[in-house]
């Protein structure tokens, strides 16, 4: 079966690595090269600056991770006057996309800081954020929405911005521990076509190996359609790691 997947190529993008890589974040990067080597599937990582021209049609998976206030603030511009059409109009034809923390509130309409100061996103997600005066901290464990139920999802949360979600978007799922979107309404996370924002550092793919192979599926459907069928990988230590954070989060 791997020898199957050696046809297979996939050009990941990896938006603003330098600026937006807090928490691990690239160790989701690093995931999903390291899911493909063992099938033999070719990964192509694409870093993409300031400046950078991307030809949206020629990528097949993207990761846009969270960073400090500091880093978000100079890259936002760039992020939504550069490639915010074009990477809109790519979300809406499928573009599969994985987005952390500040890469995932740059993605919605916008953001309203605590200061009053409105921040515009690209509109890609039917969703808005509110800065609030009170961090959101700690380890969080989610009960994914389908196609990915029953799996309980985990991470690390830590992000000041309060996230509501539109009509044009479901959850990625409900919190089982910690406080999600915006610690009021029991969502985590936000999904539209095959695009996926939540605030789940730590970082999030080595987790939860699940949600790794369902981004990693869709690119691979999308590219090549039907054949591409991921074969499977031992991923005991992964799961029995991800199943203790769940008993142990759970209980406290």
């Amino acid at each position: 079966m791997i020898e199957a997947m050696t046809q297979f190529k996939l050009r990941i993008a990896h938006l603003y690595p330098d600026h937006m890589n807090i928490y691990g974040d690239r160790g989701n990067i690093l995931t999903l090269r390291q899911r493909c080597a063992w099938r033999a599937i070719q990964a192509e990582v694409l870093p993409i600056g300031p400046g950078a021209v991307v030809d949206w049609d020629a990528i097949d998976l993207v990761f846009f991770g969270g960073g400090q206030d500091s880093g978000q603030a100079l890259i936002a511009a760039d992020f939504v006057e550069r490639h915010g059409p074009d990477l809109r109009r790519a979300i809406d034809a499928g573009l599969v996309l994985l987005a952390i923390c500040g890469g995932y509130q740059l993605l919605g309409h916008y953001f309203l800081t605590h200061t009053g100061e409105r921040l515009p996103g690209i509109g890609a997600l039917d969703l808005h954020t509110i800065g609030g005066g009170k961090r959101l901290i700690g380890n969080i464990v989610v009960e994914a929405a389908a196609p990915l139920a029953p799996t309980r999802l985990v991470g690390f949360e830590n992000h000041s911005g309060r996230t509501y979600l539109g009509a044009g978007v479901h959850p990625l799922g409900r919190v089982i521990a910690g406080n999600g979107n915006n610690g009021e309404d029991g969502s985590e996370g936000a999904v539209y076509r095959n695009s996926i924002g939540c605030y789940m550092h730590g970082s999030l793919l080595p987790k939860n190996p699940q949600l790794a192979d369902h981004l990693l599926t869709m690119a691979l459907s999308r590219r090549y359609g039907s054949a591409a069928v991921l074969p499977p990988l031992d991923d005991t230590l992964e799961l029995n790691a991800q199943r203790t954070m769940v008993e142990r989060v759970g209980r406290n």
